[in-house]
């Protein structure tokens, strides 16, 4: 975990705008929100700082202070990470209720600003190059955030779940049930990916490959 945001931090990220996440602040404000990864600067000009979906949460907990911390999982490089979205199987599952659903919304509504501003076509239909590096953790965010079931730890009770894979560009989504597993596979496609759904040999388990759509 980092040291939280100074009040004056703090007054910066409350004061964005309130659809697109944009900041206004001294060069010094700004750049130390970057270091932090609650904050990225738009590579084009006139290069407008923008908050990440760890800035949209940090907005969101002082609107609603009941929302428990998240855990931080931004890179070092101050791109925005996706937080603790559920992959599926994890060991350690946040606890749900309202307080998720909107750490969850938040997360993703920054994604798709992030689509918006860093796409050349500003599409947010589309992936972004910095989904295309955390392939997981984007595919998941999509999953979670469309309402789909994670897998709990020990794989007990079903739920989809979300690993890398040795192809480039690509991540497979398994889930038990055919049905839920088809509803993935259209939560993928219709927030930018390709999707293939195939068998794995040994077992016969069926499963998706996919990969985040470039037109």
């Amino acid at each position: 975990m980092t040291r939280p945001p100074t009040p004056a931090q703090r007054r910066v990220i409350e004061a964005a705008d309130p659809v697109t996440g944009r900041l206004r602040g001294t060069e010094f404000q700004l750049a130390a929100l970057v270091k932090r990864g609650l904050a990225f600067r738009h590579p084009r000009p006139p290069h407008a700082h923008f908050l990440t979906p760890s800035g949209h949460r940090v907005r969101e907990e002082a609107r609603h202070p009941d929302t428990p911390a998240p855990a931080e999982a931004v890179p070092a490089s101050g791109a925005p990470g996706v937080f603790a979205a559920r992959v599926g199987g994890e060991e350690e599952i946040p606890a749900a209720g309202p307080a998720r659903t909107r750490e969850v919304h938040s997360a993703w509504q920054g994604l798709l600003e992030l689509r918006r501003m860093t796409n050349t076509d500003g599409a947010t239909d589309r992936p972004c190059g910095w989904e295309r590096t955390h392939l997981v953790q984007a595919a998941a965010l999509a999953l979670e955030a469309a309402g789909h079931r994670p897998e709990d730890g020990g794989g007990v009770g079903g739920g989809y779940r979300v690993r890398a894979t040795p192809q480039p560009e690509a991540v497979a989504v398994r889930e038990n049930d055919g049905a839920a597993l088809r509803a993935c596979a259209a939560t993928l496609e219709r927030t930018g990916w390709q999707v293939g759904e195939h068998t794995e040999p040994r077992t016969g388990a069926r499963y998706l490959l996919a990969s985040p759509r470039r037109k």
